[in-house]
Protein backbone atom coordinates (compact mmCIF):
# COMPACT_ATOMS: atom_id res chain seq x y z
CA UNK A 1 0.00 0.00 0.00
CA UNK A 2 1.40 3.40 -1.00
CA UNK A 3 0.30 6.61 0.66
CA UNK A 4 1.26 10.21 -0.06
CA UNK A 5 0.84 11.31 3.53
CA UNK A 6 0.28 14.83 4.89
CA UNK A 7 3.45 16.77 5.59
CA UNK A 8 5.00 15.80 8.91
CA UNK A 9 2.72 12.76 9.46
CA UNK A 10 4.92 9.72 8.66
CA UNK A 11 4.44 8.30 12.16
CA UNK A 12 0.70 8.05 11.43
CA UNK A 13 1.49 6.16 8.22
CA UNK A 14 3.81 3.76 10.05
CA UNK A 15 1.05 2.98 12.56
CA UNK A 16 -1.07 1.61 9.68
CA UNK A 17 1.45 -1.14 8.97
CA UNK A 18 0.40 -4.59 10.20
CA UNK A 19 1.64 -8.15 9.80
CA UNK A 20 -0.52 -8.39 6.66
CA UNK A 21 0.00 -4.89 5.26
CA UNK A 22 3.11 -2.86 4.58
CA UNK A 23 2.45 0.87 4.18
CA UNK A 24 4.92 2.94 2.16
CA UNK A 25 4.66 6.72 2.48
CA UNK A 26 5.99 9.81 0.71
CA UNK A 27 5.82 13.31 2.18
CA UNK A 28 7.26 16.78 1.76
CA UNK A 29 10.05 17.96 4.06
CA UNK A 30 10.59 21.55 5.23
CA UNK A 31 14.21 22.55 4.67
CA UNK A 32 16.10 23.99 7.63
CA UNK A 33 19.73 24.90 8.32
CA UNK A 34 20.67 21.29 9.14
CA UNK A 35 19.33 20.18 5.76
CA UNK A 36 21.28 22.84 3.90
CA UNK A 37 24.44 21.83 5.75
CA UNK A 38 23.86 18.23 4.65
CA UNK A 39 23.20 19.26 1.05
CA UNK A 40 26.47 21.22 1.04
CA UNK A 41 28.33 17.95 1.76
CA UNK A 42 27.01 16.22 -1.37
CA UNK A 43 29.58 15.92 -4.18
CA UNK A 44 28.53 16.93 -7.69
CA UNK A 45 28.90 13.34 -8.88
CA UNK A 46 25.85 12.13 -6.91
CA UNK A 47 23.39 14.43 -8.69
CA UNK A 48 21.38 12.85 -11.50
CA UNK A 49 18.70 14.13 -13.87
CA UNK A 50 15.11 14.07 -12.58
CA UNK A 51 12.37 12.47 -14.67
CA UNK A 52 8.71 13.27 -15.20
CA UNK A 53 6.00 10.66 -14.71
CA UNK A 54 6.20 9.80 -18.44
CA UNK A 55 9.90 9.00 -18.19
CA UNK A 56 11.12 12.13 -19.99
CA UNK A 57 13.63 14.52 -18.46
CA UNK A 58 11.97 17.06 -16.16
CA UNK A 59 12.95 20.50 -17.41
CA UNK A 60 11.93 24.08 -16.72
CA UNK A 61 12.69 27.38 -18.39
CA UNK A 62 15.54 29.09 -16.55
CA UNK A 63 16.03 32.81 -15.85
CA UNK A 64 17.87 33.28 -19.14
CA UNK A 65 15.15 31.52 -21.16
CA UNK A 66 17.05 28.26 -21.66
CA UNK A 67 15.62 24.91 -20.58
CA UNK A 68 17.22 23.65 -17.36
CA UNK A 69 16.89 20.11 -16.01
CA UNK A 70 15.88 19.28 -12.45
CA UNK A 71 18.44 17.16 -10.60
CA UNK A 72 17.97 14.74 -7.70
CA UNK A 73 20.25 13.09 -5.16
CA UNK A 74 20.08 10.82 -2.10
CA UNK A 75 20.49 12.73 1.17
CA UNK A 76 20.03 9.75 3.50
CA UNK A 77 23.12 9.05 5.56
CA UNK A 78 24.27 12.65 5.38
CA UNK A 79 21.39 14.18 7.33
CA UNK A 80 20.79 13.09 10.94
CA UNK A 81 17.33 11.42 11.10
CA UNK A 82 17.17 10.72 14.84
CA UNK A 83 13.54 10.61 15.95
CA UNK A 84 12.16 9.73 12.53
CA UNK A 85 10.73 6.28 11.72
CA UNK A 86 13.24 3.58 10.92
CA UNK A 87 13.93 3.31 7.21
CA UNK A 88 13.24 6.99 6.45
CA UNK A 89 14.93 8.10 3.24
CA UNK A 90 15.55 11.69 2.10
CA UNK A 91 15.60 12.69 -1.57
CA UNK A 92 16.72 16.22 -2.46
CA UNK A 93 16.02 17.91 -5.79
CA UNK A 94 17.47 21.11 -7.17
CA UNK A 95 16.79 23.42 -10.10
CA UNK A 96 18.00 26.79 -11.27
CA UNK A 97 15.54 29.30 -9.78
CA UNK A 98 13.10 31.17 -11.98
CA UNK A 99 12.76 34.95 -11.82
CA UNK A 100 9.77 34.75 -9.51
CA UNK A 101 11.76 32.54 -7.08
CA UNK A 102 14.80 34.81 -6.83
CA UNK A 103 13.35 36.91 -4.00
CA UNK A 104 12.45 33.83 -1.95
CA UNK A 105 15.84 32.12 -1.95
CA UNK A 106 17.69 31.45 1.29
CA UNK A 107 21.26 32.66 1.76
CA UNK A 108 22.48 29.12 1.02
CA UNK A 109 20.47 28.95 -2.22
CA UNK A 110 21.71 32.36 -3.30
CA UNK A 111 25.28 31.22 -2.70
CA UNK A 112 24.93 27.93 -4.60
CA UNK A 113 22.69 29.24 -7.37
CA UNK A 114 20.13 26.41 -6.92
CA UNK A 115 16.66 26.13 -5.40
CA UNK A 116 16.20 22.98 -3.27
CA UNK A 117 13.29 20.77 -2.24
CA UNK A 118 13.34 17.59 -0.13
CA UNK A 119 11.06 14.56 -0.11
CA UNK A 120 10.98 12.01 2.74
CA UNK A 121 9.89 8.41 2.21
CA UNK A 122 10.18 4.92 3.66
CA UNK A 123 10.39 3.27 0.23
CA UNK A 124 13.65 1.31 0.58
CA UNK A 125 16.43 2.30 -1.77
CA UNK A 126 17.53 -0.32 -4.32
CA UNK A 127 14.70 -2.67 -3.27
CA UNK A 128 11.83 -0.25 -3.94
CA UNK A 129 8.19 -1.31 -4.24
CA UNK A 130 7.35 -4.93 -4.92
CA UNK A 131 6.82 -5.61 -8.61
CA UNK A 132 7.80 -2.09 -9.77
CA UNK A 133 11.23 -2.01 -11.44
CA UNK A 134 13.31 1.06 -10.60
CA UNK A 135 11.03 2.14 -7.75
CA UNK A 136 13.96 2.28 -5.34
CA UNK A 137 15.79 4.90 -7.40
CA UNK A 138 15.84 8.55 -6.34
CA UNK A 139 14.22 9.77 -9.57
CA UNK A 140 11.27 7.39 -9.04
CA UNK A 141 10.50 8.67 -5.54
CA UNK A 142 10.85 12.26 -6.72
CA UNK A 143 8.46 11.71 -9.65
CA UNK A 144 6.04 9.78 -7.42
CA UNK A 145 5.77 12.67 -5.00
CA UNK A 146 5.42 15.33 -7.70
CA UNK A 147 2.55 13.36 -9.22
CA UNK A 148 0.55 14.20 -6.09
CA UNK A 149 0.60 17.84 -7.22
CA UNK A 150 -2.07 16.87 -9.76
CA UNK A 151 -4.38 15.99 -6.87
CA UNK A 152 -3.72 19.37 -5.27
CA UNK A 153 -4.44 21.05 -8.62
CA UNK A 154 -7.81 19.31 -8.82
CA UNK A 155 -8.65 20.50 -5.30
CA UNK A 156 -7.86 24.05 -6.39
CA UNK A 157 -10.02 23.53 -9.48
CA UNK A 158 -12.97 22.45 -7.34
CA UNK A 159 -12.58 25.60 -5.27
CA UNK A 160 -12.58 27.74 -8.40
CA UNK A 161 -15.84 26.26 -9.67
CA UNK A 162 -17.64 27.22 -6.48
CA UNK A 163 -16.58 25.14 -3.49
CA UNK A 164 -15.16 28.14 -1.62
CA UNK A 165 -18.34 30.18 -2.21
CA UNK A 166 -20.92 28.51 0.03
CA UNK A 167 -24.20 30.35 -0.59
CA UNK A 168 -26.07 29.88 2.67
CA UNK A 169 -25.96 29.48 6.44
CA UNK A 170 -28.09 26.36 6.01
CA UNK A 171 -26.24 23.05 6.23
CA UNK A 172 -28.65 21.37 3.81
CA UNK A 173 -28.28 24.08 1.15
CA UNK A 174 -24.51 24.11 1.46
CA UNK A 175 -24.41 20.29 1.24
CA UNK A 176 -26.39 20.47 -2.02
CA UNK A 177 -24.05 23.19 -3.26
CA UNK A 178 -20.98 21.06 -2.50
CA UNK A 179 -22.53 18.11 -4.36
CA UNK A 180 -23.27 20.29 -7.39
CA UNK A 181 -19.74 21.72 -7.27
CA UNK A 182 -18.08 18.32 -7.20
CA UNK A 183 -20.26 17.15 -10.11
CA UNK A 184 -19.19 20.23 -12.07
CA UNK A 185 -15.54 19.53 -11.23
CA UNK A 186 -15.91 15.91 -12.40
CA UNK A 187 -17.49 17.02 -15.69
CA UNK A 188 -14.68 19.54 -16.17
CA UNK A 189 -12.00 16.90 -15.49
CA UNK A 190 -13.55 14.35 -17.88
CA UNK A 191 -13.99 17.04 -20.54
CA UNK A 192 -10.29 17.78 -20.40
CA UNK A 193 -9.32 14.10 -20.37
CA UNK A 194 -11.63 12.73 -23.05
CA UNK A 195 -12.30 15.70 -25.32
CA UNK A 196 -9.24 17.98 -25.08
CA UNK A 197 -6.38 15.48 -24.85
CA UNK A 198 -4.74 16.89 -27.99
CA UNK A 199 -5.12 20.50 -26.80
CA UNK A 200 -2.54 20.48 -23.97
CA UNK A 201 -2.65 24.22 -23.30
CA UNK A 202 -6.42 24.22 -22.95
CA UNK A 203 -6.55 20.89 -21.10
CA UNK A 204 -4.16 22.21 -18.43
CA UNK A 205 -5.54 25.73 -18.26
CA UNK A 206 -7.10 27.30 -15.19
CA UNK A 207 -10.84 27.05 -14.67
CA UNK A 208 -11.35 30.72 -15.57
CA UNK A 209 -9.50 30.28 -18.88
CA UNK A 210 -11.36 27.20 -20.07
CA UNK A 211 -14.66 28.76 -18.97
CA UNK A 212 -13.98 31.82 -21.10
CA UNK A 213 -12.69 29.95 -24.14
CA UNK A 214 -14.92 26.88 -24.22
CA UNK A 215 -17.83 26.86 -21.81
CA UNK A 216 -19.09 30.44 -22.35
CA UNK A 217 -19.45 30.27 -26.10
CA UNK A 218 -21.04 32.88 -28.40
CA UNK A 219 -23.75 30.77 -30.02
CA UNK A 220 -27.47 30.56 -30.75
CA UNK A 221 -29.61 27.47 -30.20
CA UNK A 222 -32.61 27.02 -32.53
CA UNK A 223 -35.26 24.32 -32.89
CA UNK A 224 -36.92 23.26 -36.15
CA UNK A 225 -38.88 20.11 -36.92
CA UNK A 226 -37.96 18.64 -33.54
CA UNK A 227 -34.30 19.13 -34.35
CA UNK A 228 -32.09 21.46 -32.36
CA UNK A 229 -29.20 23.29 -34.07
CA UNK A 230 -26.38 25.16 -32.38
CA UNK A 231 -25.13 28.07 -34.49
CA UNK A 232 -21.56 29.12 -33.63
CA UNK A 233 -20.01 32.48 -34.33
CA UNK A 234 -17.65 31.89 -37.27
CA UNK A 235 -15.25 34.55 -35.99
CA UNK A 236 -14.88 32.86 -32.61
CA UNK A 237 -11.25 31.55 -32.51
CA UNK A 238 -12.15 28.51 -30.39
CA UNK A 239 -14.99 27.29 -32.63
CA UNK A 240 -12.93 24.43 -34.21
CA UNK A 241 -11.83 23.21 -30.77
CA UNK A 242 -15.38 23.29 -29.43
CA UNK A 243 -16.69 21.49 -32.53
CA UNK A 244 -14.09 18.73 -32.21
CA UNK A 245 -14.81 18.33 -28.51
CA UNK A 246 -18.56 18.17 -29.17
CA UNK A 247 -18.12 15.51 -31.87
CA UNK A 248 -15.97 13.42 -29.55
CA UNK A 249 -18.57 13.74 -26.79
CA UNK A 250 -21.36 12.47 -29.06
CA UNK A 251 -19.22 9.49 -30.11
CA UNK A 252 -18.55 8.30 -26.56
CA UNK A 253 -20.14 4.90 -25.84
CA UNK A 254 -23.36 5.01 -23.82
CA UNK A 255 -23.16 3.87 -20.21
CA UNK A 256 -24.34 0.32 -19.67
Amino acid sequence: MHWTCPAGKPHAAVSLTTSRRQVRWVTGWAIHTADEQAIALLPETVWTAALRQDGEFHEIKGPDGDMVSYQVAELTGVRDLTGWPEGTQLIVRRVKPSRRDLKKLTAFEQRTGWRYQIVATNIPDHQGLSGIPGSGQVWFVDALYRDHAEVEDRVKAIKRVGLELLPSKSWQLNAAWVLATTIAADLDAWTRLLLLHDEPKLARSEAETIRMKLYHLPARLTTHARRRTLHLDRTWPWAPTFTTAWQRATQLPALA
